[in-house]
C-alpha cells in the first residue's frame, strides 16, 4: 500500500517551517504505565547507523535513536533507571536474548523471524521514498499525474526501482548501477528526476556533490510492501508492558512537539 506521511510543522523563532512526520495516532487512549518496580531499563543500540546511532567526533554515543531513548525515559519518569549501551549490530539480538538489556533501539527489522523472537513497539519512524529534481526544472504537482514522458533514474534492483514501476507506471525508468551515478545524472540534467530513499537524499541535497542543484518534488511516499514497516523498539516477547510504555511515551513526545525537535536536530532537510 502506498501512502503519504501525515506531517506536522515545527519551527524555531524566525526559521522556515519544516515538515516532520507524525506516525502516532493521537486519538489513542494509552494509560501512563507504572514502571516504578523496574530496577533497570537498558536500551541497546549500535554505533554504525548515522544519523540514528553513531559516535561523534569526540567518541560519544549520539544520534536520533539515542536521544529518543533518553526522551522516552524522561517522559516515563525513569531517567534515573535508564541506560543506553552500544554493542556491535550483530550482537544486539543475542544480547537482548541473554537479558543484557531490556530493549533494542537500533533499526532491528520487523520480520516473520524477529516477530517470533521479540515484541515490538509501534513504529516511531518510517522511511519515505522521495523524488529529487533540479530546482530549475521541477515537475508539477501532483507529481504522479505529471510523470508521463519524464525520465526517472533509480538504482537497479533496488526496492525503490520496484516501487517506482508499480506505482508510477507513467514514468520512463532509467536504471543505474548505483545511486551516485543516478544522482549525478539528475544534477547534470541528463534525466528529469531520481527516486529513492528520502533520508539519504536529505543529506545528499546538502552535500558538495549536489552543488545546490536540486530539491525534493512530491511525496513523501510510504509503502510497507516495498519499504518495510519502519523503526520500532524491540523488547523480550514476555515484556509487552515495556513496548506499551514506549508507545505511550512516543505519543506524548509527538503531541508535545519533541519528536519534531529531534527530527530537526539530525536531518538537515526534512525527509518528509
Amino acid at each position: 500500500m502506498l501512502g503519504s506521511a501525515a506531517v506536522a510543522c515545527a519551527a524555531g523563532s524566525g526559521e522556515e517551517e519544516v515538515a516532520t512526520p507524525n506516525f502516532v495516532d493521537q486519538h489513542q487512549r494509552i494509560a501512563k504505565p507504572d514502571l516504578s518496580d523496574r530496577q533497570r531499563i537498558r536500551f541497546l543500540t549500535s554505533t554504525d547507523y548515522p544519523p540514528f546511532n553513531f559516535l561523534d567526533d569526540r567518541g560519544r554515543l549520539t544520534g536520533f535513536n539515542v536521544d529518543l531513548a533518553r526522551a522516552i525515559c524522561e517522559e516515563l519518569g525513569v531517567i534515573a533507571k535508564c541506560q543506553i549501551e552500544a554493542v556491535p549490530f550483530a550482537e544486539l539480538v543475542p544480547a537482548l536474548k541473554r537479558g543484557d538489556g531490556e530493549a533494542v533501539i537500533a533499526g532491528l527489522a520487523m520480520s516473520a523471524t524477529t516477530r517470533r523472537e521479540f515484541a515490538f513497539s509501534q513504529p516511531y519512524f518510517r522511511y519515505p521514498a522521495r523524488f529529487v529534481t533540479r530546482k530549475a526544472h521541477q515537475i508539477e504537482a501532483p507529481i504522479a499525474e505529471h510523470l508521463a514522458d519524464k525520465v526517472v533514474g533509480v538504482a537497479d534492483g533496488s526496492a525503490h526501482a520496484a516501487m517506482l514501476q508499480a506505482f508510477f507506471p507513467g514514468a520512463k525508468v532509467q536504471t543505474y548501477p548505483d545511486r551516485e551515478q543516478a544522482l549525478a545524472a539528475v544534477r547534470d540534467g541528463k534525466i528529469d528526476a531520481y527516486f529513492g530513499d528520502g533520508v539519504s537524499l536529505s543529506f545528499w541535497l546538502e552535500s558538495d556533490a549536489a552543488n545546490h542543484c536540486c530539491s525534493f518534488a512530491g511525496g513523501p511516499f510510504l509503502s510497507d510492501r516495498f519499504l518495510g514497516e519502519g523503526l520500532s523498539v524491540a523488547v523480550p516477547p514476555n515484556d509487552t508492558a515495556l513496548a506499551d510504555a514506549v508507545d505511550y511515551a512516543v505519543a506524548q513526545l509527538v503531541g508535545k512537539g519533541r519528536m519534531s525537535e529531534l527530527m530537526l536536530r539530525y536531518f538537515p532537510i526534512s525527509a518528509f
